[in-house]
């Protein structure tokens, strides 16, 4: 195992020796050890194997077998639920001190492996060195956050006042309690932070489990469930099931026996488990995340250095492929041209290559799917609007087996097009010239998203009282639309980029796993 060391995202950086060696030990590992493993399901405790398999194979490297996982049915799914079911009352049951204990005992397996699965992760996802290792260090963080959570709020068992503030004998209390079997399903995009986070949140607040990653990224979900199998959580607290979503995950979905929902991924699928949730004699509880269409903003008074690198690195970090992107930046028309020289400068500049290597910037797409689709998308870019940069798929030399693009910024483009509207999911950005801060604000806010918003500028507070978003950033050079870290910054949208107005890794996202109970004891 790699050398383990206390890391941040914002330390991981080319000239880090110590830090790109211990990488680089743990890049050479998994390629020696890991690649083309056969992965279980998890089961009631115990590891399950189907006679049909799946195969993950690498974006970087189409030849590169990732693992053979289990092809799971809607059998397993009713197995999971059983087990889950049959855990539920000794697990509830269990002190919130033992379910932390447990807890940060994931979180420790997770910050163990950190490099190994990091390096693992730049195989399976594309993600770059900084992407891949920020990832893990941000899901142990989160991890940990909903420990310490739970642990500060002592269970959530708060005392309240009284009636008759004189009578000794009356007692009332406020008691968040778990709802029972809980579904994670999570995507392939963030595939370590956004599973391990809901499970754990799910797992700590009394909750039992059944676990489901992207079939894009089998191996970094059984990563994932492993942090917890490995912790020594009771059999049926937490399972674990891969298969197909048209089976798999419809069969989630389909269960009456499912108490709650974490969802990430497309508006269209969340919002069918949010109508789920709905279904049945009662309401269900779905916390979902639906991505977005998030917008900067660039004023006259912006420092423009600034504003085009965190443009820059908001809208083509991870190739796009996150829900936070910046996809659309509209600028006042004083700076519009100085800004876009300075954008696309640095956009032309970005270095796309191997995840492996220590300064690459963009790896690949995640499949031939959105390969594809970049390059439909390029042809109506072409055909509508002005490509500044970009456009391409790679294909020479290194770049022949896997799925590289360039990044691609695109103006021209009416308010109303698919490309403006439409959430991509990949490294193309909308720029615009806006007549004055309120224009830019009014075609900011037309969308059904409303995840994360960026500004540059002095005129902050302004930006922040009419931005219809839920995570802002302003004048933030690392990133216009993107980052956030367990107890530094919530994350969450409104509109349609969410569904319970609170965030995660914050201050209210464990009482989204639990309901209330009043009690009242008369002595």
């Amino acid at each position: 195992m790699a050398k383990k060391m206390k890391v941040t995202y914002v330390t991981m950086s080319a000239d880090n020796e110590e830090l790109q060696s211990a990488y680089d030990q743990a890049i050479k590992t998994v390629e020696a050890e890991w690649l083309g493993a056969e992965v279980p399901m998890f089961i009631n405790g115990e590891k399950v194997y189907t006679d049909e398999k799946m195969v993950s194979y690498s974006p970087v490297d189409t030849d590169v077998v990732m693992c053979h996982a289990q092809k799971g049915g809607a059998e397993h799914v009713e197995q999971a639920i059983d087990a889950a079911q049959a855990a539920f009352p000794g697990w509830s049951d269990t002190s919130w001190q033992e379910r932390v204990a447990l807890t940060r005992k994931a979180a420790d397996n997770l910050s163990e492996a950190s490099f190994e699965i990091s390096a693992m992760m730049l195989q399976e996802v594309g993600k770059s060195r900084l992407e891949a290792l920020g990832e893990v260090e941000e899901a142990v963080d989160l991890i940990r956050w909903y420990a310490d959570q739970m642990e500060e709020n002592k269970g959530y068992v708060r005392e309240m006042g009284k009636l008759d503030p004189n009578d000794p004998g009356e007692h009332n209390f406020s008691v968040l309690l778990p709802y029972g079997v809980w579904a994670v399903i999570s995507p392939f995009n963030f595939p370590i932070a956004l599973s391990v986070a809901p499970i754990a949140a799910a797992l700590v607040t009394g909750n039992t489990v059944i676990f489901k990653g992207s079939s894009d990224t089998l191996y970094n979900g059984w990563k994932a469930a492993e942090i917890f199998i490995d912790a020594g959580f009771p059999p049926g607290v937490f399972n674990y099931v891969s298969g197909p979503g048209r089976t798999v995950g419809q069969a989630i979905q389909d269960s009456a026996r499912i108490d709650g929902f974490t969802f990430t991924g497309s508006y269209d699928v969340g919002m069918n488990v949010f109508k789920v949730g709905g279904e049945g004699p009662y309401p269900r509880p779905a916390i979902i995340e639906m991505g977005g269409k998030n917008p900067a903003i660039v004023s006259n008074t912006a420092d423009l250095q600034k504003a085009a690198t965190g443009v820059m690195r908001a809208a083509f970090g991870l190739d796009g492929q996150k829900c936070s992107a910046c996809s659309r930046v509209y600028v006042h028309a004083d700076v519009y041209d100085e800004f876009k020289a300075k954008l696309v400068e640095m956009t032309k500049a970005i270095k796309v290559g191997h995840p492996n290597e220590r300064d690459t910037f963009m790896g690949t797409v995640i499949n031939k799917k959105a390969c594809d689709g970049y390059l439909s998308f390029m042809d109506m870019a072409r055909k509508d609007g002005t490509i500044l940069t970009g456009g391409n798929r790679l294909t020479d030399g290194d770049f022949s087996k896997g799925y590289f693009v360039e990044p691609a910024i695109i103006e021209g483009l009416a308010e109303d097009h698919e490309l403006v509207k439409t959430e991509l999911f990949l490294p193309i950005l909308h720029l615009a010239k806006a007549e004055s801060l309120d224009d830019a604000m009014a075609k900011a806010n037309d969308t059904l998203y409303g995840l994360t918003a960026g500004f540059f500028g002095e005129e902050a507070d302004w930006f922040m009282n009419n931005i219809q978003a839920g995570t802002l950033y302003v004048n933030r050079a690392a990133g216009a639309t993107t980052g956030a870290w367990p107890g530094v910054q919530s994350f969450g949208g409104w509109k349609g980029s969410g569904s319970t107005g609170k965030a995660i890794g914050a201050l209210y996202t464990l009482p989204l796993y639990m309901h209330e109970q009043s009690r009242t004891i008369i002595d």
